[in-house]
């Protein structure tokens, strides 16, 4: 299998080059064959760190010469949907970092392009919402599954705090957050509504982020995000009848890293589970859940199958993010 990446910036740096490294090494048969930055001197840097075997600095021209079987879009959100479209109607199978769009247009755009590719067959993808990847994460969601459907769960609360981020526009982050939701109620949203706390001090845009959920299920949730405090957490807490799962999710080297997950059941302890258990290694692109993407995305390609999540299952995600963007105060599907 030949890969290419595009983008060869900080995020790619810490977590996607790692992780397409590891994935070549554990695959024989998997080749670097190029990656590609704007920048040269970046696109060299990446080229030499990870094992690429040329670098770029046009998308599309690296796609004509290399002829990949597969590639990765880790650009800028403002880049995504436009150069997504393009790459998806060359018929290239296509991992897509968050958010896959800034609107629900833009990842209408994707979708429509996905769903005729240039053969006029459906091109394989999947978006990089890697906290569906998380092995904690995906272990919570094995554990929910044995207790029951969907509606077996009754309250979701997600929290997400960072250090001091005075982004213009959290929702591109905060849309980890309001997938992750998705993922472990197994449900959408239905309903939401949306509360804001302005902190003027840090910019005339950021605030906390306060959102209250009822989800397709019949299960209710609510998630807080607050860019500026004292630590980076990720942590959720999941009810589901007699069951409580408390899950402390590894994000980049936070306070709770490597992570865990507690399973109580009638106040007892069932398990209790750190995130570097095992095999699974303790480096962050690993416990945070970047090499399970690839590990996904480039086996179900190899075995013909279609990866997941899907920009259409992802729509909904960039839905609520949207309303968060424009600080809407409900959201009914």
């Amino acid at each position: 299998m030949r890969f290419c990446t595009i983008g060869c910036g900080e995020h790619a740096l810490s977590s996607h080059g790692p992780a397409q490294a590891r994935y070549a090494a554990d695959h024989p048969g998997t080749a670097l064959a190029g990656c590609c930055d704007v920048d040269r001197d970046r696109a060299e840097r990446h080229r030499r760190r990870f094992g690429f075997a040329r670098a770029y600095t046009d998308a599309l021209a690296m796609i004509e010469a290399e002829k990949p079987d597969a590639a990765a879009l880790v650009v800028p959100e403002a880049v995504t949907a436009r150069l997504g479209t393009q790459l998806l109607e060359r018929g290239i199978p296509l991992l897509i970092e968050k958010p896959p769009g800034r609107t629900v247009e833009e990842a209408d755009a994707l979708i429509a392009a996905a769903a005729s590719g240039a053969r006029g067959d459906a091109v394989p993808h999947q978006v990089a919402f890697n906290r569906r990847f998380v092995p904690l994460v995906q272990e919570a969601r094995r554990r929910l599954a044995a207790i029951g459907p969907p509606s077996a769960i009754e309250h979701v609360h997600y929290e997400m705090t960072r250090i001091d981020r005075r982004d213009p526009d959290f929702s591109t982050t905060a849309i980890h957050g309001l997938d992750a939701v998705r993922f472990l109620a197994a449900a959408d949203y239905a309903e939401a509504r949306f509360r804001y706390h302005p902190r003027p001090s840090l910019g005339p845009t950021v605030a906390n982020i306060f959102v209250d959920a009822v989800m397709s299920s019949g299960a209710t949730a609510h998630l807080a995000f607050c860019p500026a405090t004292g630590a980076v957490l990720e942590r959720a807490t999941v009810h589901a009848g007699s069951h409580t799962l408390l899950l402390r999710i590894p994000m980049w080297s936070g306070f709770d890293s490597p992570g865990r997950l507690q399973h109580l059941e009638s106040g007892r302890v069932r398990a209790d589970v750190a995130g570097d258990e095992g095999e699974r290694g303790a480096e962050g692109f690993v416990l945070g859940g970047f090499h399970g993407e690839y590990e996904a995305f480039l086996g179900d390609l190899a075995a013909g199958r279609a990866p997941s999540p899907s920009l259409r299952d992802s729509r909904q995600s960039v839905q609520i993010a949207e309303c968060v963007r424009r600080r809407d105060e409900e959201f009914q599907a």
